[in-house]
């Protein structure tokens, strides 16, 4: 009967449209409560649960119903319904009927059903259409008394950005499309920021409710899930970023629309709080039109619906396939393509034993209904069809029904709670297809009795999911102690006299000067939250070091040739030094650590780099002297050009390379040479006062090279030549493959000169040498002298090579030019 013919006024029809967080579902919800009865369509299983256990809290679990293809419970008298749309009770009669994401009328696979609904269903007093404002003029179409409201996004969403996952703000959503995605992206946020809670379509409301009390609760800040969560979950997410901008949407993987992207987006921000949504990963950064879209919550409307004939015909099988294929006759609706149920249908009656059975209406209504089984488990077609057919034997055999025999094996094959994560969800989906066949009354027999065993093993299965899915992408340690230090601002830390760093008791660090070193911990993760804690207890403590550092005196600090400067004997800061040797009097540091003021660390780098500049006019006085005189023009002609050698070469050259100038020098340039503390011996020209060992080392800190091992005895000239600085630095001079000090070259020299040029093994022994060293230089020298020419100029004679040989040519003296003899005069007569 009719509400007019029955003398009622007509239901009132609204639609309710905006964005996300209008409080749409809120709206709905609140309206059926204050009706005697209601029924409310939710797009998906765990909206529906979520919305049941509302109502129930309210009301008592008496008063409501929950219908969903896999689940039922239903009480003796409920009042009110909660259903996903597929499974409304349409032929129940109630006072209010709401139906939520009607835009889903648009989308391939389920929009015809929400079609029906729309165009159908109807409450006997009040009807409620909630969903996008794109939908507005194709509603004021179909449905010609419609009221539509309108309402306006409560917070502001803004667009964020490109944010890489390690830097994500807390209480964020990461969005992905495939769950392997989602699981790679919450094993990343788990070893970078201590865990996440997955959420994806295919949980149970049992484990979905679970992880997402994991996130609500504080004790993770971040969300990884699919695209489940742009309908209508409602969690309090600040930010939203997507991994993926493009998804497979059941025949093909494509960008996601506009729409879509606003209405995941829009889960950012709760009630009166903004929220902000950007991407993340290897997603690409929005298009700015795309963005204002989005911000502004304009789309493009929708400009039909998916229709497919809810009147289908059971006469023949040849009448089913020609009803579902009837056209719709009314602008707005769109004839929906082939669903999985339709594809099922065409592929099981070529079969002939069920073209056979399926003469009768009946045996047809049951095929139909046996294709209309969901693929929970996503298998193939074929083993779907396989299944569909197993059902459609069993409802026209004997029995009419799917006996224990079918199912107990099928039960007992998921009845195990061992295995990983995707083993889990495996079984999880198969026990979701048998609780769908389970709450078919007429499907199955002792149906309750089934029901029962499914629900109980989906929850254990639930649970151990949830525990596992915690397992692998929580690190509770560290979650617990972050979540510690976001409540408690005076975690207890503190600084021991032997800068010991402590926090909650454990030890995690040392402060060492002004550098504190972090403690070795499980993971990095693990790392930075113990850190985090330790720097509120040190920072203060190197405040106070850095304002006393900067006030110092000279005395505090000291200088290693590695380039390490220690202030009251502790490594503080490094000299930054270049392989030809930075410049000792404009010295620069890096102080060592990280934590500080910058205002603070700046005086204190100042205050090391004077005493550096201070130190190396002490150290290296000669050198500074004669520098400045070359720079202030007191030094001229070739005593300058001698000088600047030395100070290019850090106070150290061959003779050689200086000969000529040497020898043109007047006899007052010889004295403003020796002046200027400059030694010219046999072999080198060199500073003297650079050889003392606090000169050598704070020349060495300033060269970015290995340090050469002072050791009395020969050094081989390691592989990569050292420079003029380097070997300046260390009063050495290269001969052939061996490095020898410049004292010990001139020493043999003068005892060559002494004894005629001859050197005797006592002589060398006497220089450091080892008495075995002593005959093999002895010996080179004998082979060396061999070797020289019998004339002057001629090439010297070859010889096998030796490791002293080109030593005793540089300390060979030149030979002795032949004098020449005057031709006798003749005698006169």
């Amino acid at each position: 009967m009719s509400d007019r013919s029955a003398g009622l006024a007509p239901s009132r029809v609204t639609a309710v449209l905006g964005p996300t967080n209008t409080g749409k579902t809120h709206l709905a919800v609140e309206r059926m409560l204050g009706h005697a009865s209601g029924m409310i369509g939710l797009p998906l299983r765990l909206l529906a649960r979520e919305i049941y256990e509302r109502i129930v809290r309210q009301r008592g679990a008496a008063a409501v119903a929950l219908i969903t293809g896999e689940e039922k419970i239903v009480p003796p008298r409920p009042h009110y319904f909660v259903c996903t749309v597929e499974a409304m009770p349409l032929e129940r009669s109630v006072e209010f009927l709401a139906i939520d994401e009607i835009q889903l009328v648009a989308d391939p696979e389920r929009g015809h059903v929400f079609t029906q609904r729309l165009l159908h269903a109807r409450g006997r007093f009040e009807t409620m259409f909630l969903g996008a404002g794109t939908m507005e003029p194709l509603i004021r179409r179909l449905v010609p008394d419609v009221e539509i409201v309108t309402r306006d996004r409560l917070s502001t969403l803004s667009y964020a950005g490109s944010k890489k996952l390690t830097r994500l703000p807390r209480r964020s959503a990461i969005v992905a499309f495939s769950t392997e995605r989602v699981y790679a992206i919450a094993e990343l946020i788990r070893r970078q920021r201590g865990g996440a809670a997955v959420v994806m379509g295919s949980l149970s409301p049992r484990t979905r409710n679970a992880q997402v009390a994991l996130y609500q609760s504080g004790e993770v800040d971040f969300l990884v899930a699919t695209d489940a969560i742009g309908m209508g979950l409602n969690m309090d997410v600040d930010h939203v970023a997507f991994a993926g901008l493009r998804k497979f949407d059941g025949r093909r993987t494509r960008w996601l629309h506009a729409h879509e992207i606003g209405q995941i987006a829009g889960r950012a921000g709760r009630h009166l709080r903004d929220g902000t949504f950007g991407v993340t990963a290897e997603a690409e950064d929005l298009d700015a039109d795309l963005v204002e879209q989005v911000v502004e919550h304009r789309f493009d409307p929708v400009e039909g619906a998916e229709w497919r004939n809810a009147k289908l015909d059971f006469d023949t099988l040849p009448d089913l396939l020609r009803s579902l294929t009837v056209t719709p006759q009314r602008i707005g609706l769109n004839l929906t393509g082939e669903a999985l149920d339709e594809t099922l249908l065409r592929r099981l009656i070529k079969d002939e034993e069920i073209a056979r059975i399926g003469r009768s209406r009946g045996a047809i209504m049951r095929l139909w209904e046996a294709c209309q089984l969901p693929d929970f488990q996503k298998t193939t077609l074929d083993e779907h069809a396989r299944l569909a057919k197993d059902v459609f034997h069993a409802l026209t055999g004997k029995r009419g029904r799917l006996t224990d025999d079918w199912m107990a094996p099928r039960f007992a094959f998921v009845d195990r709670d061992d295995g990983q994560i995707d083993q889990l969800s495996a079984r999880l989906s198969a026990v979701r297809t048998l609780s769908y066949i389970a709450n078919r009354p007429d499907w199955v027999h002792d149906a309750q009795g089934w029901r029962d065993k499914t629900r109980a093993l989906e929850d254990r299965l639930s649970d151990v999911l949830h525990e596992r899915l915690t397992a692998r992408f929580v690190d509770r340690r560290t979650t617990a102690l972050m979540r510690a230090l976001n409540v408690r601002d005076d975690a207890f830390a503190g600084v021991a006299d032997d800068g010991e760093v402590t926090v909650e008791g454990q030890v995690v660090g040392q402060l060492e000067g002004v550098r504190f070193q972090m403690e070795k911990g499980a993971s990095a993760l693990e790392d930075r939250t113990l850190r985090q804690a330790a720097v509120r207890a040190v920072t203060p403590e190197i405040n106070r070091r850095l304002g006393r550092l900067a006030a110092e005196t000279d005395e505090a600090f000291s200088i290693t040739p590695d380039g390490a400067v220690l202030w009251r004997g502790v490594l503080t800061a490094q000299i930054v030094a270049t392989p030809q040797g930075a410049d000792p009097f404009s010295p620069q540091v890096r102080l060592l650590g990280e934590l500080g003021p910058t205002p603070a660390r700046e005086r204190a780098r100042r205050r090391i780099e004077a005493w550096l500049a201070s130190e190396a006019g002490r150290a290296l006085r000669d050198l500074r002297r004669l520098r400045q005189a070359v720079e202030s023009g007191a030094l001229k002609g070739l005593p300058r050009g001698i000088a600047f050698r030395l100070i290019e070469a850090g106070g150290l050259i061959d003779r050689r390379d200086v000969e000529r100038d040497l020898a043109a020098l007047s006899q007052v340039e010889r004295r403003t040479i020796k002046s200027f503390a400059i030694r010219v011996g046999v072999n080198s020209v060199w500073l003297p006062g650079l050889q003392k060992p606090r000169a050598r080392h704070f020349a060495q800190a300033f060269l970015d090279a290995p340090l050469i091992p002072a050791t009395p005895d020969l050094i081989p000239t390691p592989a990569e030549t050292p420079s003029p600085r380097l070997l300046s630095a260390h009063g050495l001079r290269q001969a052939g493959r061996w490095l020898v000090p410049v004292e010990t070259l001139e020493k043999m020299a003068d005892l060559r000169a002494a004894n005629h040029g001859r050197l005797s093994d006592e002589a060398l022994t006497d220089l450091g040498w080892s008495a075995d060293q002593a005959k093999q230089v002895i010996a080179a020298l004998k082979t060396e002298r061999a070797r020289l020419p019998d004339k002057p100029g001629a090439a010297p004679k070859p010889v096998k090579d030796s490791p002293f040989a080109a030593l005793a040519v540089l300390t060979e003296a030149p030979p002795a030019r032949p004098k020449r003899r005057r031709p006798r005069r003749k005698a006169t007569a």
